[in-house]
This record gives C-alpha cells, structure tokens and sequence, in this order.
C-alpha cells in the first residue's frame, strides 16, 4: 500500500468536501477549491477525517493513490489555513514595490520589469521582501518560482531574488585562487 496515500486527512471545522462526477470540491472559511480526479480513486468519510483508497493494485493506480490524497490534503490546507512563499530581494539598487495589481521591479536591468499578480493570489511587498499568499500552493509555487527567475541570485556577491529560507553557496571569485 502507498505510504502516503494510507495517511487519513484529517478535515477541520468549517471546511466541506464534496465528490461528485469524478470532481473533488473543497470549500472553506478562505474559498473554493475543484479537481478532476480518476475513477480508480476511492474516497472515504469516517467522522471528521477522509480515508483515500484504490480499486487495483495497478502500477498507475497505486501512482494515483499517493497523489490524489496529497491533492486533497494540500486543497483541505489552502482553504483552512493558505500558503505563503517569502522571497528576499536582495542587491544594491535592487527593490521591489506593489502599484494596485503591479509588482514593479528594479533589478539592475535597463528598463524596470512589472510582474502581473492574478486575482486569486495576494502579494505583499514589506522592504526587501516579498510574500506571494494564496489557497492554491500549486499557483502560489508558480507565482514564486516566476518572481524569483526574474533574477535568480548569483553565486560570487549574491545578488538577486532567493527565496526566504534558501542558502546561496557562495564562491571565491578570480582573485582569490591562486
């Protein structure tokens, strides 16, 4: 059996889940959340937790397992709690600020770069960092990973965009080896 897909999801108050048409819909006090599921997926409600099982034991189907209960888990989350990524800007003239659904850049190229934020997300600029919030963790990671392409951070001075808890391994430089 899939270690994770056998772990119960455990659903808190206030958030119903409905599976209906192959479409599992979560809803809760932070909004709305639907997914297209595959039929060999089974779902379960004992009392306040939601057990996920399988038709077959199928290659694919024990793939599914894992998946689908993680997706369900990660939309029980989104609608109870949210998810948050923070990214420090970081750089001499280097600055981010936020002009109504606008993300201005400045990051050392000619021209200044503005990142479009869609509605479902929320992105709040506080000095050099940036935190991109959200009920779905696969847009808030796209956002992120977007805003942070920008201008990766470079390994010699550690200029860039990095996220808030990631490490840059830096380097010597020419002048340092001899």
């Amino acid at each position: 059996m899939s270690r994770v897909g056998k772990i119960p999801i455990k659903v808190p108050k206030g958030v119903k889940i409905n599976f209906a048409g192959e479409v599992m819909t979560v809803e809760g006090p932070k909004g709305k959340l639907s997914q297209k599921y595959h039929p060999v997926i089974l779902f379960e409600e004992k009392g306040e937790e939601i057990i996920v099982t399988r038709a077959d034991e199928k290659k694919q189907t024990v793939a599914f397992h894992g998946l689908y209960r993680n997706l369900l888990s990660n939309m029980v989350t989104g609608v109870s709690t949210g998810f948050s990524k923070s990214l420090i800007v970081s750089g001499v003239g280097f600055r981010a600020e936020l002009q109504g659904k606008l993300l201005f850049m400045s990051l050392g190229f000619s021209s200044d770069v503005y990142v479009g934020i869609p509605d479902d997300l929320k992105v709040v600029v506080e000095g050099v960092k940036i935190t991109v919030s959200g009920i779905d963790k696969q847009r808030v990671g796209e956002m992120a990973a977007q805003i942070r392409k920008l201008r990766p951070p470079e390994p010699y001075k550690g200029k860039g965009i990095r996220y808030e808890n990631e490490i840059i391994k830096r380097k010597v430089g020419k002048s340092g080896v001899k």
